[in-house]
């Protein structure tokens, strides 16, 4: 038997259960349990099993304890679930990864879910894991290639940064969070694809992701049906993989799509432990969830690699303000805002380069770069400013020759934000240096 072969193995046998505790349904409540028996055993955050008789056991997760019950929220309605039924108690959330999930797409506690049998890793991790002393971690890192023009110079992304991508549905998140999964030069990807639509994760793993993006993927899914404890630990498990690979040294890109369905799935489950609403209809505990994730990715320290994640944000009506998008701005290293009305005009990614910021500047970058950086900027902003006066006819030329210089380099700039770069980033600057550069006057 082969060394790999003996350590799966060795994990199926650890994890198998040489005892289980059962406890019994007392009460079912409004979508909670109360479940006698499991008081003195049972720890906040356990996950149980529940037996339906005639169907497969349900999952669930113990939200309270007191001396005589346990509160349990199950995965799922409790439909046909009765007093007296059998609960056995499985222990902490946890989860296994192995190398070889690699080119896999899984379910949020680590089962296949594409047809292929899967194997456990030897060492289980801890679904809420603290993230590395803050006194040891490197800062950040170098500069990424990306694969597209706009992040190889104006967002620049570097090893270990936290960027956030907020778009409303429909602007083309998805396909950017797939390109930078390609584009970005990093070991492997994470990908934790929280509440989305089922008939999407197969095209994002074959159409949009596709076998290159694949062959150095883990993809983790949680479908928009399921229970709010599977998709909330779907961003919490796809987290513990990036770590186990992070744990090996290695450079691991975590993306995950996105941050306001894992912050709606855990509003669900506070609400139903008796959590009141405050921000929004958002419980307070969801500033300290959303943190702790945010902070669990970022440079490591000592021997580990380093996770640079990218979280994307839904915000409806570009509304910026919004619960969600507020905390994780405060707490991220950059933040990409893709537009609406740019979508529409065509320009994929719509990202609006006058909202969006990449707390890496200026240190990533030469002086030189800086500059070429400051003068794109300058040029939008000028044409943004006076685009509707442009538009309607009212600017006359060599009124202003900062505004003469944005008008006539404006469609190069805007076209130079949606290319796709495959000759690096010293390609890139040089083709924003050219786009940039003086008209020469007429003599």
């Amino acid at each position: 038997m082969s060394h790999i072969g003996f350590e799966h193995l060795t994990a199926e046998v650890r994890a198998a259960r040489a005892l289980t505790h059962i406890g019994r349904v007392a009460e079912i409540g409004r979508g909670t349990l109360l479940v006698s028996g499991l008081s003195t055993e049972a720890a906040q955050g356990d996950m149980v099993e529940i037996d339906t008789p005639g169907q497969t056991h349900r999952r669930g997760e113990v939200l309270g304890l007191d001396p005589d019950k346990i509160v349990v929220l199950p995965d799922g309605d409790i439909e046909g679930l009765q007093i007296g039924a059998a609960v056995s108690l499985v222990g902490p959330s946890q989860i296994a990864p192995d190398d070889t999930w690699v080119g896999r797409v899984i379910d949020p506690f680590g089962n296949a879910l594409d047809g292929r049998p899967i194997f456990r890793g030897p060492r289980a991790r801890p679904l809420r894991a603290a993230p590395p002393n803050p006194t040891e971690r490197r800062v950040l890192g170098q500069r990424l290639e990306t694969g597209l023009a706009v992040f190889n110079t104006l967002l620049p992304i570097v090893r270990g940064q936290r960027i956030g991508l907020f778009a409303g549905s429909g602007v083309g998140k998805s396909t950017l969070l797939a390109k930078l999964a390609r584009g970005i030069h990093a070991d492997l990807a994470v990908i934790a694809l929280i509440g989305e639509r089922g008939r999407e994760v197969r095209e994002f793993v074959e159409r949009v992701l596709g076998a290159e993006g694949m062959s150095r993927a883990v993809v983790v899914a949680a479908t928009s049906d399921m229970s709010p404890l599977v998709r909330r630990r779907c961003g919490l498990a796809a987290m513990a993989v990036a770590e186990h690979f992070r744990d090996k040294g290695q450079h691991v890109l975590y993306l995950a799509d996105s941050v306001t369905r894992f912050a709606e799935a855990h509003r669900e489950i506070a609400l139903a432990s008796g959590e009141a609403a405050s921000l929004r209809g958002f419980p307070p505990s969801t500033a300290g969830q959303i943190m702790r994730l945010c902070e669990r990715a970022g440079p490591g320290s000592g021997q580990q690699g380093d996770i640079t994640g990218v979280f994307s944000v839904l915000v409806a009506g570009s509304d910026m303000e919004e619960p969600v998008a507020d905390i994780l701005r405060g707490v991220l290293d950059g933040h990409v805002v893709l537009d609406r009305q740019i979508a529409e005009r065509g320009r994929f990614p719509a990202i609006d380069l006058l909202r969006s910021v990449s707390r890496s500047l200026p240190d990533c970058a030469s002086d030189a770069e800086n500059t070429l950086i400051s003068a794109a900027r300058r040029r939008l902003g000028a044409y943004d400013r006076s685009e509707m006066m442009i538009r309607a006819g009212l600017y006359a030329k060599g009124t202003d020759p900062d505004l003469d210089q944005a008008i006539t380099c404006w469609p190069a700039l805007d076209a130079f934000l949606a290319e796709d770069e495959r000759d690096g980033i010293a390609s890139s600057f040089r083709k924003l240096a050219m786009i940039l550069k003086p008209e020469p006057e007429a003599g």
